[in-house]
């Protein structure tokens, strides 16, 4: 059987396609000159399954998707209490690159804004690390981010650059008021080079995965971050992330996210999935046009909320067994969620064609969401195309008989 999880991603990119809304980020001149046609969707699963639709393979540079990623090295270079006496917390409800300071303090209000990521940037390291040894420890912390090496687009990072002088005003100003002791200049180098490594979705769907499993990689296992720094990155990321569409983002996708001018989004949802979607159009906040879109369809078609309140950390798969006739019985328990059809999906699909009997046992299941009852469903339904019949053991008839087999009992 093969799983339908890619099927339902393609049927979203599909279904996202807003034909030529959106403009280029054309105050870039590279990026103003990429295919404004490309579009792409990823999901990267607790143990490192990445499923991929659209211009998946395609590279495009991280910009301000960098930021979070930076900020958790600052917090783990630095520790959370030293951040937080330079950088502030607090929503701006302004754009990226506006001057938003706190009256009191004069720090920048968040990380996510630019005025933040550029005093992020120079908490990299310990204090008095040079410029060279922040921009290796940023490369090497990206890329076990990635779980795998990025490359950097130089002429992203020249033509951006030549354009930096708001960046630099900001830089100046948190350097005049000794919230950064650096050289302003050194910082929007670094800054700027920051945002010129090149990604593809499945690398930000993975890097959004290794936040929302507490600061473990899931493809190479490595531990990047701890789960407190994941915590506080994650929060951030939930108010703060998509500037001055936060609060719509937050109360109608409920997924914490960041995106970049490059037309990327990522999305991390604690525990379940990493996201991510690019298409270069943007809006007027600066973000993909069919990637709010995307993420949109996909929080509401999947209960991907952050609020939703159906989710555990148990195995979802009780047991599975053969009989002695060689047919399979799954027992299944817990919540049923999009991540755990899934992995209930991928075992199915493990199982060779019919034909045989398959008996999927519900009972000790205590809630079934309405995208994990879609899965489950075509799950089975698939399987009997395979040539098995398949038996539903469900007491509590939380599923709708698929139509496969008459539901059996639960002593069965």
């Amino acid at each position: 059987m093969k799983t339908p999880v890619p099927d339902y991603l393609d049927e979203i990119r599909t279904l996202c396609d807003a034909g030529e809304d959106g403009t280029l980020a054309d105050y870039i001149p590279e990026l103003a000159a990429v295919d404004p046609e490309r579009f792409a969707l990823a999901a990267c699963m607790r143990d490192g399954v990445v499923y991929a639709t659209g211009d998946a393979d395609v590279e495009f540079t991280i910009q301000s998707m960098s930021k979070p990623f930076v900020y958790a090295l600052a917090l783990r270079d630095r520790g959370i209490d030293a951040v937080l006496a330079k950088v502030a917390v607090e929503p701006s409800g302004d754009a990226f690159n506006e001057i938003s300071l706190e009256d009191s303090t004069g720090r920048p209000d968040n990380p996510m804004i630019n005025i933040g990521a550029l005093t992020t940037h120079a908490l990299v390291g310990r204090p008095g690390t040079g410029e060279f040894d922040r921009d290796l420890i940023i490369s090497a912390g990206l890329s076990a981010f990635a779980g795998r090496p990025l490359g950097f687009d130089d002429e992203v990072y020249r033509s951006e650059i030549e354009t930096a002088f708001r960046n630099r005003a900001m830089a100046n100003l948190v350097r005049a008021t000794e919230i950064i002791t650096d050289d302003p200049d050194e910082i929007v180098r670094g800054y700027t080079r920051q945002c010129a490594y090149r990604v593809t979705v499945r690398d930000l769907a993975v890097m959004a995965m290794t936040l929302a499993t507490g600061g473990v990689n899931p493809v190479t296992g490595q531990r990047v971050v701890t789960p407190r720094v994941c915590r506080q990155v994650l929060s951030v990321m939930a108010t703060c992330g998509m500037y001055d569409a936060a609060g719509d983002w937050m109360s109608t996708v409920g997924i914490p996210a960041k995106s970049g001018v490059s037309g990327g989004i990522f999305g991390a949802l604690p525990g379940q999935l990493g996201l991510a979607a690019f298409s270069p159009r943007l809006d007027k906040h600066g973000h993909s046009v069919e990637g709010v879109r995307t993420f949109e369809r996909l929080s509401r078609d999947m209960d991907l909320h952050l609020m939703n309140v159906d989710g555990a950390d148990v195995e979802v798969v009780r047991s599975a067994v053969t009989d002695d006739e060689g047919g399979r019985r799954f027992r299944l328990q817990g919540p049923m969620t999009f991540a755990t059809a899934e992995l209930v999906l991928r075992q199915f699909e493990e199982i060779p064609a019919g034909p045989q009997t398959v008996t999927v046992d519900l009972e000790h299941v205590s809630t079934v969401n309405h995208t994990a009852r879609r899965m489950l469903i075509e799950g089975m339904r698939r399987l009997g195309l395979d040539g098995h019949e398949v038996v539903l053991v469900d007491p509590e008839r939380r599923l709708p008989d698929p139509g496969l087999s008459s539901p059996a009992p639960a002593g069965r």
